[in-house]
């Protein structure tokens, strides 16, 4: 009996193909040996070259090298490539003499790749690679301004929010939440206890959930379901305060609840001033029982209404009352302004030389 060769088609070989490249993947560029070996062979090239042309090879040079390493590798791997550099910078210590590979330039590496191994470190307990870190940190920023954005209103109504965070920073801990379903708005101003990046970690984790409370209760419970998730999730990460309004566009009157927040003000267009709402509250995520007295009001044509955090008004010294004083002498000042070119230099005025987040929201009818 004979057997006839098997002949290789086109489909046998790209499947050989596809495996074997799905099996390189695996054993080498998943285990990142392919960095590893990549920037391995770039120190010993460094060490090697910088024996014939020091000016065109320093041993410095190396340094690249465990950056990319840090940014790259992982800790066990970072580590194996530190002994390589530390070889080529013998090797050249000895072949080049002392004055090329000096003290000052050991204590730069040693120190470089203290910070590079750390890093690692970070990024390996993340489970990320490069850069990754921090773009995640970036697309939660920029998710956490769009769910601030204010929702557009209808004809005659008009509202602007700024948020300034302290120290110029990405993160902190004031966030808005908004909804219009119909003629109902609903918006709640959130300060998370602590300033700047410390509270801004549990902000970005708060934002989502609060979102989603404003848009799936009602809005007499929105405050009370808040203090619930915050006493079930948040043990001993501080409180939070808000301030939640419920605004009906069709007929102008609003609902106002406070938990723990410095009182909203309306401005009353008849007579021309700012008068400040009894709105008041325990802090969130303190008492199991919650118990807020809200204020019932009504935007009549040229009425304003606005919320802010206690980075506006609080200040080392000096009394609330005083902050408010404050706030509602330059509100004076925003009226002829114009809410939506003045509100920011409004925000950045009253929040100057303060280590604190600042935030405010103003809506009116036109």
């Amino acid at each position: 009996m004979k057997f006839r060769p098997v002949r290789a088609t086109p489909v046998r070989v790209r499947a050989a193909l596809r495996h074997n490249w799905a099996t390189f993947r695996r054993r080498f560029l998943f285990k990142y040996r392919v960095v590893l070996i990549t920037l391995v062979t770039l120190a010993v090239a460094i060490g090697v070259g910088g024996l014939y042309s020091p000016a065109w090879f320093p041993p410095s040079a190396v340094i690249v090298t465990m950056l990319a390493g840090g940014l790259l590798l992982k800790r066990r791997s970072l580590a194996f490539l530190y002994g390589v550099v530390t070889v080529v910078l013998v090797v050249d210590a000895i072949a080049l003499g002392l004055p090329q590979v000096g003290p000052g330039l050991a204590v730069t590496i040693a120190v470089t790749a203290t910070v590079a191994y750390m890093l690692a470190g970070v990024r390996e307990r993340i489970g990320v690679q490069g850069l990754r870190g921090e773009q995640m940190l970036l697309e939660l920023r920029d998710r956490l301004r769009a769910q601030g954005t204010m929702p557009k209103l209808p004809r005659g109504w008009r509202s602007k929010s700024v948020l300034e965070q302290a120290g110029g920073s990405s993160f902190g801990g004031d966030f808005l939440v908004s909804s219009l379903h119909d003629d109902k708005l609903e918006v709640a101003l959130v300060d998370v206890s602590g300033k700047g990046v410390d509270a801004g970690t549990r902000a970005l984790l708060l934002s989502g959930a609060f979102g989603g409370l404003l848009a799936s209760v009602p809005a007499g419970d929105f405050l009370a379901t808040c203090n619930e998730y915050l006493l079930r999730t948040s043990v001993g990460e501080g409180f939070v305060t808000a301030v939640h309004l419920s605004l009906d566009l069709s007929t102008g009157e609003y609902v106002v609840e406070s938990a723990g927040h410095p009182p909203a003000v309306q401005f009353d267009a008849g007579s021309g001033s700012w008068q400040i709402t009894e709105a008041k509250g325990m802090v969130l995520g303190v008492v199991p029982e919650l118990k807020c007295a809200p204020v019932h009001g009504q935007l009549r044509t040229g009425d304003a209404l606005m919320l802010y955090t206690d980075g506006l008004i609080e200040a080392p010294g000096r009394d609330i009352d005083a902050g408010i004083d404050r706030l509602l002498g330059e509100a004076d000042r925003l009226i002829t302004e114009g809410f939506s070119e003045g509100a920011r230099d409004f925000v950045r005025t009253l929040g100057k030389g303060k280590e604190d987040d600042c935030a405010m929201v103003v809506i009116w009818r036109t």
